[in-house]
């Protein structure tokens, strides 16, 4: 017998069915955010990342422009097992010069992109506006500002981004997630909490407002406790955006790290799954706090994958990778996070869920926990490794990364 042979046996016997585990986990979509290539510079101008937005590190190889961006993409993906979508932000528009501001980008500048996810295999395309890195994020604020002129703007680059959020919808055939996020807030204590909320709450309205397929379309808002510079007061807090989402039939999106450290968004997934159809999550591995480093296959990251998997949630919950990381290889730090994704994904379908449920709602907690502690010492590894053979990869990828590396990457240092 292989190794997974014996494993496939071994899980047999607590009721586990490792074939449909795997048959399930090549189906899970996860998307991939392009901003880990360039460390969120973006292709429109707008420059390094400002707005509480940190990179840190100065590996070479970073990409300069969009053909760099998409080989490097294109390379993460061929080492990246089960179904990829390509997440991009509003400030990746390819652009001739001074062609258009944020509030005027257009479904014509993201054609190439469309071009590169089909050939690329992509499952689909997911959007964000890019609320900062611009000139017209003033005093720390956009659409909660209270010059009329810097909210109008950015109410129109959200409705411009709708617009092509519902192409991409078109062009891929599937939907497109389109998450706001702003970095709205004080770095001090505020005279007014209320204020910068209402005209948060009067954009968002009128965002909505513009007719869109919610079909094709799916808004999300994602909430973040603080940020550099926005220490006291965030516009865009959990309690204003769950209350919002709600009322308004949009979807909340968790990244489990603009939480405090102690709150726990795999606690949070199921909660939101007794009152919405979907959930959108932002995966990222904060340390202390929003720090954005490589995802690994660590605890809450496997209670996430637990969570939606126990839940039935495969379908509702839509996962998406939010990190950057410039001090060590990019493509590198892709393909890890993508990979860490995927495994937690699968020790959650190798797990005898419906018994552990039975054993809880019996009360039978002595049993429970034995089991939940057996569990942790099956052979997940060989299951892992014949999910990866299945699709023609290995485990060991970081040599063809560095070939990658002295072939391309270090050729960008001139």
């Amino acid at each position: 017998m292989t190794a997974y042979e014996m494993a496939k046996a071994e899980y047999a016997a607590y009721g586990i069915d490792a074939e449909a585990a795997l048959d399930t986990l090549r189906g899970i979509p996860v998307s991939v955010h392009c901003w880990q290539g360039d460390d969120v510079v973006g292709l429109d101008g707008g420059g390094a990342a400002s707005g509480g937005i940190q990179t840190t590190g100065n590996y070479p190889g970073r990409a300069r422009n969009f053909e760099e961006l998409k080989a490097d993409i294109a390379k993460a993906f061929s080492l990246m097992p089960g179904t990829k979508r390509l997440n991009l932000h509003a400030s990746y528009a390819i652009l001739g010069k001074g062609e258009a501001d944020r509030d005027a980008y257009r479904p014509a500048h993201f054609a190439p992109w469309v071009q590169f996810a089909k050939e690329a295999g992509a499952a689909g395309i997911d959007f964000n506006p890019t609320l900062f890195s611009h000139k017209n994020v003033k005093d720390g604020l956009t659409l909660s500002s209270p010059d009329e002129r810097i909210r109008a703007f950015w109410v129109k680059h959200c409705i411009a981004c709708l617009r092509i959020a519902e192409y991409f919808a078109n062009e891929m055939g599937t939907y497109c997630m389109m998450n706001i996020w702003i970095p709205d807030g004080f770095k001090d204590i505020p005279a007014d909490r209320l204020g910068p909320r209402l005209r948060l709450k009067r954009s968002l309205d009128e965002i909505l407002q513009t007719p869109y397929d919610r079909e094709k379309v799916i808004v999300s808002v994602e909430s973040k406790v603080f940020g550099i510079g926005v220490e006291s007061y965030t516009v865009g807090s959990n309690e204003f955006y769950q209350n919002y989402a709600a009322k308004n039939g949009i979807c909340c999106l968790l990244d489990n790290g603009h939480y405090h450290p102690l709150e726990y968004v795999s606690d949070k997934i199921p909660a939101l799954l007794a009152f919405y159809d979907r959930v959108a999550l932002h995966v990222t591995r904060g340390v202390r706090w929003d720090s954005d480093h490589v995802v690994l296959f660590e605890d809450e990251l496997r209670e996430i994958a637990k969570e939606i998997v126990r839940n039935d949630a495969v379908g509702k919950v839509m996962i998406g990778l939010d990190y950057f990381d410039a001090s060590v290889n990019r493509i590198s730090a892709w393909v890890t996070g993508q990979r860490a994704v995927q495994k937690a994904l699968l020790s959650a379908l190798l797990l005898p869920n419906e018994r552990l449920k039975a054993l809880q709602d019996g009360a039978r907690f002595t049993e429970l926990m034995v089991l939940q502690e057996a569990c942790k010492t099956l052979p997940f590894g060989a299951v892992w490794k014949e999910y990866l053979r299945r699709q023609g990869l290995a485990e060991e990828y970081l040599g063809e990364i560095e070939t990658y590396e002295k072939a391309v990457l270090e050729e960008r240092r001139a």
